[in-house]
């Protein structure tokens, strides 16, 4: 248990480390931005899975969830094996 300054007021308020602890005094959130970090992450994950080159839907049946993962599958392999060459080019001039 500790103590934190509200972000609010400026007051100090009992803090349990707890994103529903609440001020003493004016009764606002103490972890506003922790809550603000979370969701940022969340997005930001969110946002990494529809990087994929077949982005995977939760309402894509059975079949096309396969066929979706071997596509990314081989297009990671391409992609390696793309920036393999591009390296030994950048590695090696001639």
């Amino acid at each position: 248990m500790g103590e934190k300054r509200c972000p609010t007021c400026g007051k100090w308020s009992k803090w349990s480390q707890q994103l529903q602890d609440v001020c003493e005094h004016c009764g606002q959130e103490l972890s506003i931005k922790e809550q603000e970090n979370i969701k940022r992450m969340e997005s930001h994950l969110q946002g990494r899975e529809e990087n994929w080159m077949f982005y995977i839907k939760e309402t894509d049946p059975v079949w096309l969830v396969y066929l979706k993962k071997t596509g990314n599958f081989f297009y990671t392999i391409f992609m390696a094996i793309i920036s393999f060459i591009l390296w030994l080019v950048a590695a090696f001039p001639g």
